[in-house]
């Protein structure tokens, strides 16, 4: 679930991450909730994508978390960090493409387990590759099935790949 492609929705996204707009993320966040609910999925938890620690550190907060824990509250339903990122690499946006889609399979670990239906969390889905990787890694957590949710898409066609 997005709420739009990148070309529309990448300002909004780009405001929250490096403009300090985290009242944004209460807004977004409901919207997502609200596709959710269109959805019907049924979740018994949300998390989001971990950020790389020094951008955590450089801006105060992680906006994929921001993002899910707004829409939790929203939905009413449990936020909890699971993930851990173990791999120190660049930022996705100082990659190549080719980069990007070559993420290491252990960039994420559980941090605890989770029981049932999970939504995951990120900004902005770019390759699909951060959001596949995460994914992994909460079904390695326990999670039954997982379902993505972001502010914007770069390729839409690109997701076909996640269909169920």
């Amino acid at each position: 679930m997005y709420l739009g492609s990148y070309q529309r929705f990448g300002n909004l996204s780009r405001a929250l991450k490096y403009h300090g707009r985290r009242n944004l993320a209460v807004l977004l966040g409901q919207r997502m909730a609200l596709g959710v609910r269109q959805a019907e999925w049924g979740l018994d938890g949300v998390t989001a994508v971990p950020t790389l620690l020094q951008r955590k550190i450089a801006r105060g907060y992680n906006q994929a978390e921001l993002l899910a824990q707004a829409a939790a509250k929203e939905l009413r339903i449990p936020y909890k960090s699971v993930l851990s990122r173990t791999a120190v690499d660049k930022s996705q946006t100082e990659k190549t493409l080719l980069r990007r889609l070559q993420l290491s399979e252990a960039t994420f670990q559980p941090a605890s387990r989770v029981k049932g239906i999970w939504l995951l969390v990120d900004d902005v889905v770019t390759t699909g590759t951060t959001f596949e990787r995460a994914r992994k890694a909460l079904l390695e957590a326990g999670a039954a099935r997982v379902y993505g949710a972001a502010i914007a898409v770069k390729s839409p066609h690109e997701l076909s790949r996640y269909s169920l």
